[in-house]
């Protein structure tokens, strides 16, 4: 496979949903603390999200990291932003900017 179609599939991924999540596991049985992390904030946070497990897929798993030149997972993307990674989404949760990013990017929260 070329390289572009890793690329292309993320980038629809990215863009399918207003929050996508890149994990390893699933929102139900993450695979690794980091990603229980980041699924945690965003539950709490209230927001529905898509999310892909990267341990199912190689080539994204290799892939988003390149796309996003970031290298580790978790990673958050909001309406097609990269965010960062379990750390830096728990300090702007810790500091009220990710509530306040996903207002700003009008990211409703499906139970407040």
């Amino acid at each position: 496979m070329t390289e572009a179609a890793p690329t292309a599939r993320i980038k629809t991924l990215v863009e399918g949903s207003d929050v996508h999540l890149f994990m390893k596991g699933t929102p139900l049985f993450p695979q690794c603390g980091f990603s229980s992390r980041a699924v945690a904030i965003l539950e709490h946070l209230g927001v529905e999200f898509g999310s892909t497990d990267v341990l199912q897929d190689p080539e994204i798993r290799a892939g988003i990291k390149t796309y996003s030149d970031w290298p580790t997972i978790p990673q958050l993307y909001v309406k097609g932003e990269f965010v960062g990674g379990s750390d830096i989404m728990m300090e702007m949760f810790e500091a009220g900017e990710l509530a306040e990013m996903m207002r700003e990017k009008g990211v409703a929260a499906s139970a407040e």
